[in-house]
């Protein structure tokens, strides 16, 4: 299982998958990185798809965040052999990540979301790294902050209709730093989804901060998948 497609979440692009590509391409790798428009939960599983479609033979399908949204949604297609969460959203049918974030339980963090200006979504730039990258480098997450992505309001309602995880192996990273996903909603959404989980310690930007931890991960789920094959 030698095929890898990384689908990035919101506020952010797939440049931010660079360090956990080069990992895997050293490994010997083909690995496919996914550039959503953020605008609408269809048009990110289209380009999703679209990606899979050219895959030669099955792949294993990572989403960070909101990607989690867009990889059970199109990781119906064929050519997904397994499905690995990265700190990610797991919706369930007619979910959508607005409703998963409706009602956070007392004391979790909220995301500093901006109001909608136009229909999309901005964080805070003042509180960007504390809250999505904390154990980035500090340049780094500055520039992330600097460089965000407008994500649709439509985006986060986009509801699923068939997840995959229902149909497909999943492998899930309960990461227990995270600001913008409370890790207790990232543990119910895995052991719903009946993922394998491995929990590393880490902010929302740990496939930035952390690209060794994910790519191993990765790994494990598209060793297994060659087993079993």
């Amino acid at each position: 299982m030698k095929n890898v497609v990384l689908v990035h979440g919101g506020f952010v692009d797939g440049a931010g998958w660079e360090g956990v590509y080069k990992i895997l391409k050293k490994r010997g790798y083909n690995v496919n990185v996914v550039q959503n428009p953020t605008i609408s939960l269809q048009e990110d599983v289209k380009a999703t798809k679209r990606i899979l479609a050219a895959q030669n033979g099955p792949a294993i399908l990572v989403g960070h965040s909101y990607g989690g949204a867009v990889i059970t949604e199109a990781g119906t297609h064929p050519n997904v052999a397994a499905l690995v969460y990265i700190t990610a959203f797991a919706p369930d049918k007619g979910e959508s990540v607005g409703t998963l974030i409706k009602n956070p339980p007392p004391g979790a963090p909220v995301p500093p979301i901006v109001p909608p200006q136009d229909g999309f979504l901005f964080l805070d730039k003042k509180a960007f790294p504390a809250s999505f990258a904390a154990d980035v480098d500090p340049e780094k997450a500055a520039f992330m902050a600097d460089s965000q992505v407008p994500w649709g309001v439509e985006a986060t309602n986009g509801a699923i209709t068939e997840p995959a995880w229902r149909t497909k192996p999943s492998w899930y990273l309960v990461v227990t730093e995270d600001k913008m996903i409370p890790p207790d909603a990232q543990r119910a959404m895995a052991k719903r989804a009946g993922s394998k989980v491995v929990e590393a310690r880490g902010s929302h930007a740990i496939y930035v901060s952390q690209p060794q931890a994910v790519a191993a991960l990765i790994e494990e789920a598209a060793t297994a998948k060659a087993k079993a094959a």
